[in-house]
């Protein structure tokens, strides 16, 4: 289950999406399957499949709870989490409360991260790439250096 694309998207006046039928074929059935939404970084809202949230769930308990930084993220990011489903025509409902802390307007964007998905604003979204893609080649050598060390 590996999640990528981009995809834009109306959000209706239910605060529903339609999650594209790419992305719910990489999480295989999810009709009335458990999702998560919940703060993302960078002003997204993260979407996440059962499994992937527990998984999540798991490394953030493996961190130290003396920690002030991971307690800090942990009360904020499950204070804000919300359980949803996606219906049978294939929308997931965002809380208004998130949609409102990611400025989602009507017209949105939904990113594959790997394990889960973002949802953007698009006018945020098309400023982070475009600030961003300039330096792809750097990042690249940033996100893999870790693992020449290794």
């Amino acid at each position: 289950m590996l999640l990528t694309g981009t995809f834009h998207r109306a959000m209706d006046d239910k605060q529903r999406v339609t999650i594209p039928k790419e992305l719910r074929a990489a999480w295989g059935d999810v009709k009335g399957g458990v999702f998560y939404v919940a703060p993302g970084t960078d002003g997204s809202l993260a979407i996440y499949d059962e499994p992937s949230f527990v998984r999540l769930a798991d490394r953030l308990a493996t961190a130290s709870p003396t920690g002030r930084d991971v307690r800090a993220f942990g009360r904020l990011f499950y204070a804000q989490a919300r359980r949803s489903e996606i219906d049978k025509q294939g929308r997931l409902r965002i809380p208004p409360e998130l949609s409102q802390w990611a400025a989602l307007e009507s017209e949105m964007v939904l990113v594959g991260v790997g394990d889960h998905v973002e949802a953007w604003d698009t006018k945020k979204w098309n400023a982070y790439t475009t600030e961003r893609s300039a330096r792809y080649d750097e990042l690249a050598e940033s996100a893999f250096s870790n693992e020449q060390e290794t």
